[in-house]
C-alpha cells in the first residue's frame, strides 16, 4: 500500500507532466501552424496563407477561451 506522502507525491508529477503535455500539444500546434504559413508563402498560394492565418488565430483565440475559463472557474471556487 502507498503511504499517503507517496500519493501526493505521484499526484503532483502527474499534475506536472500534464501541464508538460499540453504545453507540448499547443507548442507543436503552433509550429506546424508556422510551417502552414511558411509553405503557403513560398508557394504563392492565397488560399493557403489565407487558411494557415485562420487556424492561427483560432488557435489563440482558443487558448484566450482557455485562460478565461479557468480564471472564472478559480473565482468560482
Amino acid at each position: 500500500m502507498e503511504t499517503r506522502e507517496t500519493c501526493v507525491i505521484s499526484k503532483t508529477t502527474l499534475m506536472s507532466a500534464k501541464t508538460f503535455i499540453n504545453r507540448l500539444i499547443v507548442l507543436s500546434f503552433m509550429v506546424l501552424v508556422g510551417f502552414s504559413l511558411a509553405k503557403g508563402i513560398q508557394s504563392g498560394s492565397t488560399m493557403g496563407i489565407i487558411l494557415a492565418l485562420t487556424s492561427l488565430f483560432a488557435g489563440t483565440y482558443f487558448l484566450y477561451l482557455v485562460a478565461k475559463a479557468k480564471k472564472e472557474q478559480e473565482e468560482a471556487v
